[in-house]
């Protein structure tokens, strides 16, 4: 495996992960999914916790793998690129909730206009309550600090730099009541300073308020900082000197380090997603090592490819099919009248093909299940024309 080589083991991981997301963010009914299919409440980690992070570490592993094809070292250029590729990613995030408030918005309009007595245009882009962040534009700033920080770091700092950011972002939480899920929570307060409490996503609370808290703040920042570089070492050790299987056992061993490392310090910073606490970054970036190291093992060692087609056609245009997705999940979601009720496509799909043969939980994957298969249709047109959609 030549450090030019494209690593098909992480393209597969890549689609794993991306076909992941699509299920997880596409039940038939919220909250009626397996509960592996949920996200912990707050402390905790679940299987759907774990692909988030997967996507910042993967894009560790990619940012290493780009620059050992070309390293320019802090040029103007290559930091230009860093930021448009950053400034991109952002922007579809941002476009992808616009195009949400618009279906949704103009949906409302025409449904209950007379009684909201709104504008179309107020009720299409209520800008007062829009929210700023969310997973596109999480991945973009982990990705413009973390390359940056790869241009100009060497590769024995890595670990060190990503242990510090972790270190530090632990001492935070510890004396900013991080680990309470409340107003007084540092990252609430740092986000609801610079971003406004109104365009933050609104948590529910066990009271049933609500409460201003982004899971993609700005300081949570910071370990999604971490995870990419430690994505990046990971990538580095995977690719560089030795043999293959030499460079595979480091992996493993480093991946088994960070998981037990995390696994150990949940006692004093308690595995947490929402504020992606320093033990979750290191147990989930060890988890991803050791998935990397499983694939590449399968797919490498073993030259056991055949079941890789499917999460290939994900793999290589992950964003693009994110993007389908979205899309997808939105026009399906709209409402509109029908005799005189209100129903949607996936309602009316669910209600009438799916929940009297499945029940809730089972009709909830089974209704995920089709989505991802709709969204891979054109992925696999793509793979298979060899189309390959990049930023």
């Amino acid at each position: 495996m030549a450090k030019t080589d494209r690593l098909l083991a992480l393209d597969v991981m890549r689609g794993i992960t991306i076909s992941a997301m699509i299920l997880v963010n596409n039940p038939a009914v919220w909250g009626k999914a397996y509960a592996p299919l949920q996200h912990a409440a707050w402390h905790g980690l679940t299987p759907t916790d774990l692909i988030y992070p997967f996507f910042v570490f993967i894009m560790g592993i990619s940012g290493w793998l780009s620059l050992s094809k070309r390293y320019e070292g802090p040029t103007r250029a290559g930091m230009l690129r860093i930021l448009r590729r950053s400034a991109v990613i952002f922007a579809i995030g941002v476009g992808l909730q616009l195009f949400s408030g618009l279906v949704f918005g103009t949906s409302r309009y025409l449904l209950v206009q007379a009684v909201e007595g709104a504008s179309w245009l107020q009720t299409a882009f209520p800008m007062g309550t829009f929210r700023i962040l969310g997973v596109l534009q999480g991945l973009a700033l982990a990705y413009l600090f973390g390359a940056a920080a790869l241009v100009v770091l060497r590769f024995r700092h890595l670990v060190a730099t990503a242990a510090v950011l972790l270190a530090v972002y632990w001492l935070l939480l510890a004396l900013g009541n991080g680990f309470e899920l409340s107003a007084d929570n540092i990252i609430a307060v740092v986000d609801r300073a610079l971003l406004g409490e109104n365009h933050l996503y609104m948590e529910r609370l066990a009271d049933g308020s609500r409460l201003g808290f982004e899971p993609e703040g700005l300081l949570s920042t910071l370990p999604r900082i971490a995870q990419f570089l430690l994505g990046a070492a990971a990538g580095r050790m995977l690719t560089q000197g030795d043999s293959l299987q030499v460079r595979l056992n480091r992996l493993f061993v480093f991946g088994a380090a960070l998981v037990f490392a995390g696994l150990l310090l949940q006692y004093g910073c308690p595995l947490n997603k929402k504020i992606w606490s320093s033990s979750f970054a290191l147990a989930t970036s060890g988890f991803g090592a050791l998935l990397l190291g499983v694939l590449v093992w399968t797919i490498d060692v073993r030259r056991r490819t055949g079941w890789t087609g499917f999460f290939r056609a994900f793999g290589v245009n992950p964003l693009f099919l994110y993007v389908l997705a979205w899309i997808g999940s939105v026009l399906t979601n709209v409402a509109f009248r029908v005799g005189g009720n209100t129903v949607t496509v996936k309602g009316w799909f669910y209600t009438t093909c799916i929940d009297p043969f499945c029940g809730p939980a089972f009709g909830s994957l089974v209704w995920s299940l089709l989505f991802v298969g709709l969204i891979w249709l054109p992925g696999l047109l793509l793979y298979r024309k060899k189309i390959y959609i990049k930023i």
